[in-house]
């Protein structure tokens, strides 16, 4: 079997699979059981002055029939005595040596608040720190959280505030409430951060009752804006992600967050980049027993592409990501329709001829069977018609040989501008 060991910035684990700082590691009787059913790691629930946490404080989107493809909470840190966590992490450590336990905290953003809780995490052995700069909502009207991550100025000073007095790796917690978040990645590896982690939660508002017009979750009749995670944000924090991996700038290991579901997702974010994932709302969905497939199908993956350690699959496809203004515009595709598969649903049809390029047309063969076929020299291999079609097979997206040479847009640029010659 592959070496699933993980190693983010000095903060070792048995596998890659970590419980993000959320509901799931409130207490030591969840974390230690999330290690007993197989989890990595666990980054503890944040940590910070008291507080005190609304009712009715979660809602979820539900889509076409799957429930909970997005969740949405305006839960604050933890709202447990300290002393009361610093005593769980102590005996949780102790139990469980191997595993990796990372201490979230979010203080006022000044110096000696940052030394003092610092220096209180670690008297209990935590094996890392993980500086909160990312929860949208409560804390950020207070000045924490994404109010701070939101300033690479402040990012960059808290952390090196930290890192006075910090004796363990120290990760960087970022918002993706940011217009660039590779900007305040810079700040936390000036500030001398060990490790980045990404990405928080997203500014979102779950819904409204169209009944009794209330937003979804409503206080007492009162909403207000949540986090947002889940399956459905995956595709942003891959985004993301893969920004900070190819950013030259950006020189510390990822802990990849996001919508994290099962085994494919986490290869995802090893691909573009992560050294281990961490996993929050598929844990609340389904429990901490998931942990099994993730570990098993991860295993398995490794194994059939011949990989000896999990750590080989970190960064692999950073290479495959780029600018739109290096993409390949004399690379052409078509749509290929497999009669012998297809159900003539004329889903494909419809969408083509609606809301694309009418290229898809509408046959009659010799025994009167109604069939469709792809007009190549209208297709432009948009695959929107492989993407609505309803059955696997039916559809695949051809490569079409032009012999037209590689050109981007930014080789055409080039071009032009050398091709000008300067006034005489």
């Amino acid at each position: 079997m592959a070496d699933l060991y993980s190693n983010l910035a000095g903060i070792s684990s048995p596998n890659p699979f970590w419980l993000a700082s959320a509901p799931p590691t409130n207490s030591g009787y969840q974390v230690q059981r999330a290690f007993e059913a197989g989890w990595g790691g666990a980054v503890w629930k944040t940590l910070g002055e008291p507080i005190i946490n609304s009712t009715s404080r979660f809602a979820a989107v539900h889509f076409n029939g799957q429930r909970v493809a997005g969740f949405n909470n305006i839960e604050l840190i933890s709202d447990r005595p300290l002393e009361t966590n610093l005593r769980e992490i102590e005996e949780t450590k102790k139990r469980f040596p191997d595993h990796a336990i990372i201490a979230s905290l979010m203080v006022e953003p000044k110096q000696d608040k940052w030394h003092e809780i610092v220096k209180k995490v670690e008297a209990v052995g935590v094996d890392g720190l993980e500086l909160n700069f990312g929860c949208p909502h409560g804390m950020a009207e207070r000045g924490m959280g994404a109010a701070s991550g939101q300033v690479p100025e402040l990012v960059q000073k808290q952390t090196e505030w930290v890192k006075e007095v910090a004796q363990t790796p120290v990760i960087v917690k970022l918002t993706p409430n940011i217009t660039d978040i590779t900007v305040t990645a810079e700040s936390a590896v000036q500030g001398g951060a060990d490790a980045i982690s990404l990405i928080n939660t997203i500014n979102s508002l779950a819904g409204v009752d169209i009944h009794s017009w209330q937003t979804v979750p409503n206080v007492d009749g009162l909403g207000t804006h949540g986090g947002y995670c889940g399956p459905a944000v995956k595709p942003i924090a891959l985004h993301m992600l893969g920004d900070c991996a190819r950013n030259p700038r950006v020189t510390v290991p990822i802990s990849g967050i996001g919508g994290i579901a099962n085994w494919q997702n986490a290869v995802e974010f090893l691909l573009m980049g992560a050294t281990n994932v961490q996993v929050c709302t598929a844990a609340m969905h389904h429990g901490f027993r998931i942990v099994e497939d993730m570990i098993d199908g991860l295993s398995t993956y490794l194994d059939d592409k011949g990989l000896s350690s999990v750590r080989d699959l970190t960064g692999k496809s950073i290479q495959r990501y780029s600018d739109w203004g290096n993409v390949n515009l004399n690379h052409q595709v078509v749509a290929s329709i497999h009669t012998d598969v297809c159900i003539n649903c004329n889903k494909c049809h419809i969408s083509c001829e609606d809301t694309a390029h009418q290229c898809i047309e509408r046959f009659v063969d010799e025994k009167g069977a109604p069939y469709l076929k792809v007009n190549e020299d209208e297709c432009v291999g948009c695959n929107l018609c492989s993407i609505v079609c309803p059955v696997d097979g039916a559809i695949d997206m051809v490569v079409k040989e032009n012999g037209l040479p590689p050109m981007s847009w930014n080789d055409r640029q080039s071009s032009l501008a050398s091709m000008k010659s300067p006034q005489s």
